[in-house]
C-alpha cells in the first residue's frame, strides 16, 4: 500500500519514523511519501518537505508567517492527490494538518491521525474536526480513551512510542565514560543538559536565559543538545553574545566559558546528565522516561503567551506533569522563566538528594502507566488491519 505521513516537527518525525518502521514489518511492499524529517527519510520515506521549513509557534508568528503557511498548504494538497495514496497519516501539528485532513476527506482518501491533538487542553471545539474529516484516530496518552469517548469518538490506543525510542535508541548500553570519551567531554565534572526546542523562535527566547547562568557553575560542564535540522550558527550567535564560545563534538571541552553542541544525541545526553533544562514539549517527557532530573521552561511573544494563557485551563504543561496530574518537577512559564529562577531549581536538581530521589520515584509510576513496549509495531499493526476492515466495507 501506499502511506503519505505529514509531520511538521522534530517530535513528529521522530514519531513517524518509528510508524513507518512498523508498517514496513506488516507491509513489505509499502510506499511511503512524507513532509517530515531526516529520520523519516532515513525509513525509506520520500521527503518532499522538511520540517524545519514550516515549523512555526505562536499566534503572533504564524500571521507573520501566513503566506508562507498557505504556500506550504497548497503545495502539500497538490502532492497528495499526484500521489494517490491509499491512507493518509497526519501526525500531531493540528494547525496545519486538520487543514490537510478536510481536503483529503473531501477528496474521498482515507485519513487517519496519529497523535491526538490536545484538545483536552485547549480549542475543544476541534473536537468537531476530528469527529467530521478523520476516518481514525490513534492516540498515545491512556487518559485520552475516556476524554474521546465522551465524543462519541472511539480511538485505538496501543501504548506511548517514545518508551521504545528512549530504550532502544544506538547508545542505550553505553557508560557515562564511553559517552564522554565519544564526544569529547570530561568525565570527572558533572553535565548539566541545556534543551532550548527545536523552533528559531524558542531556541532565540529560551537560550539566551539559559546561557545568563552557566558562569555561576564552573563546577559543571554544560552540553546542548542540538536540533539536528537546526544551524549551528544560529546557537554559536547567541551564546557570542555572552561571550560563551560554542565546542564542537570533535572538540575538547576545557574551559569554563564554553558550551558543547552536540546533534542528534539527545537521549545519551538525558542518560548521562546529573541535571536537565528542558523546554516544554516531548523531551520533558522523554527526560522522564529515561529518569532526568529536569526542570521545564517555556516562553515567547507576550502576546501570544497572554491569548495562549486565555485559552489554556490546565495546572501544568508537561506531559509528564499532566499524567500524574501532579507537579513532579517545577514549570517556569514566561515571566517566571528568568537566569535567577532557574539557578535556584538547578541548584536543588543538583545539591538536594532527596528531592531528586522522589523525582525519579515519580518518573518510575509515570512509566508504569504509560504502558509496555512495542507501540509503533502495535500502532502499524492497527493501521492496517484498519485499513483492510475498510476495504472490505467497500
Amino acid at each position: 500500500m501506499r502511506y503519505y505521513l505529514v509531520a511538521g516537527e522534530a517530535s513528529g518525525d521522530l514519531h513517524g519514523s518509528n510508524l513507518i518502521k512498523g508498517l514496513k514489518m506488516e507491509d513489505p511492499q509499502a510506499e511511503f511519501r512524507c513532509w517530515g524529517g531526516d529520520l523519516m527519510a532515513a525509513e525509506g520515506a520520500h521527503l518532499v518537505r522538511h520540517y524545519k521549513e514550516s515549523a512555526i509557534m505562536g499566534f503572533v508568528e504564524v500571521l507573520l508567517n501566513l503566506k508562507k503557511l498557505l504556500g506550504n498548504l497548497s503545495e502539500c494538497k497538490r502532492d497528495i492527490i499526484e500521489y494517490d495514496p491509499d491512507v493518509l497519516i497526519l501526525i500531531d501539528y493540528p494547525g496545519f494538518n486538520f487543514r490537510i485532513a478536510e481536503f483529503a476527506k473531501k477528496k474521498g482518501i482515507k485519513v487517519f491521525y496519529y497523535i491526538a491533538p490536545k484538545v483536552w487542553a485547549w480549542k475543544e471545539k476541534r473536537v468537531h474536526k476530528l469527529q467530521k474529516f478523520v476516518d481514525r484516530l490513534f492516540i498515545i496518552f491512556p487518559f485520552e480513551i475516556e476524554y474521546f469517548k465522551k465524543w462519541n469518538i472511539d480511538a485505538i490506543y496501543r501504548g506511548n512510542p517514545l518508551l521504545d525510542s528512549v530504550d532502544n535508541f544506538k547508545y542505550a548500553g553505553e557508560s557515562r565514560e564511553e559517552f564522554c570519551q565519544r564526544c569529547n567531554i570530561s568525565p570527572d565534572k558533572p553535565i548539566v543538559a541545556l534543551l532550548a526546542g527545536s523552533r528559531r523562535g524558542e531556541i532565540g527566547y529560551l537560550l539566551p536565559r539559559m546561557a545568563r547562568i552557566i558562569e555561576k557553575y564552573p563546577q559543571c560542564q554544560f552540553v546542548l543538545a542540538g536540533a539536528p535540522a537546526t544551524e549551528t550558527g544560529i546557537y554559536k550567535s547567541i551564546l557570542d553574545k555572552f561571550g560563551l564560545k560554542l565546542v564542537l563534538k570533535d572538540e575538547p571541552l576545557a574551559k569554563e566559558n564554553e558550551v558543547k553542541l552536540l546533534k542528534g544525541e539527545t537521549y545519551s545526553i538525558l542518560k548521562h546528565t546529573k541535571a536537565a533544562i528542558i523546554s516544554s514539549g516531548t523531551a520533558s517527557l522523554e527526560a522522564a522516561l529515561i529518569g532526568t532530573p529536569q526542570v521545564v521552561c517555556y516562553g515567547g511573544n507576550e502576546i501570544s503567551y497572554r491569548i495562549a494563557k486565555y485559552f489554556v485551563k490546565l495546572k501544568y504543561i508537561s506531559l509528564a506533569n499532566l499524567i500524574m496530574d501532579a507537579g513532579l518537577f517545577k514549570e517556569l512559564i514566561q515571566h517566571d522563566c528568568t537566569p535567577e529562577l532557574i539557578m535556584q531549581e538547578l541548584n536543588r536538581l543538583l545539591d538536594d538528594n532527596e528531592y531528586r530521589q522522589k523525582m525519579m520515584d515519580n518518573y518510575a509510576e509515570v512509566r508504569r502507566i504509560l504502558g509496555g513496549k512495542g507501540a509503533s509495531a502495535k500502532v502499524a499493526k492497527a493501521m492496517i488491519e484498519e485499513l483492510q476492515g475498510m476495504q472490505k466495507v467497500q
